[in-house]
C-alpha cells in the first residue's frame, strides 16, 4: 500500500471498531430479558419439585387432610432454595380455597411472580384431590 493510503485505512478501522461497540452494546441490552425468562421457568421447575418432594410420601397430602397449614408453610421453608418467597393455596375438586390462613414467608420482593399447580391425592381411607398452587418469587 501506498503511504498516501493510511489515512483512508486508519477512518475504515475507527468506523468498523465503532461498529464492534455499537453492535456490543445493541445485543448486550437484550441478555437481561432472556435471563428473567429462565429465571422465571427455573421458579416454576423449583417450585413444581418442592411439591412433588413433598407429595412422593404421601406428607402433602396428610398436611391438608389435617388442616395442617402451619406445618405445610414451615416444611415449604425447609424445602424451597433461601431467598425464595412463596404463598400458597389449597383447593379441593370444585376449586373451593380450603386454607383459611395464608400460607406463607413473608411478602414478594420481586415483580416476576411464577406460580405451578400441581394435583395431590390424599392417601388416606377417603379419596380426597386437592389442588395445590405455589406462586414463588426471588426475594430482592
Amino acid at each position: 500500500m501506498r503511504r498516501e493510503n493510511a489515512g483512508q485505512i486508519r477512518i475504515l478501522e475507527a468506523f468498523f471498531s465503532a461498529l464492534v461497540i455499537f453492535s456490543a452494546f445493541a445485543v448486550s441490552s437484550n441478555i437481561p430479558v432472556s435471563q428473567n425468562a429462565s429465571r422465571s421457568s427455573d421458579l416454576a421447575s423449583i417450585g413444581l419439585q418442592a411439591l412433588m418432594k413433598l407429595d412422593f410420601d404421601g406428607s402433602l397430602g396428610q398436611y391438608i387432610d389435617d388442616r395442617n397449614w402451619t406445618g405445610l408453610r414451615e416444611v415449604l421453608g425447609v424445602v424451597l432454595p433461601e431467598g425464595t418467597s412463596f404463598n400458597l393455596t389449597v383447593y379441593n375438586e370444585q376449586m373451593v380455597q380450603l386454607n383459611s390462613v395464608v400460607i406463607s414467608n413473608g411478602e414478594f420482593g420481586s415483580q416476576t411472580v411464577t406460580c405451578a399447580q400441581y394435583v395431590c391425592v390424599s392417601q388416606g381411607s377417603a379419596f380426597h384431590s386437592y389442588i395445590v398452587r405455589l406462586c414463588l418469587a426471588m426475594a430482592t
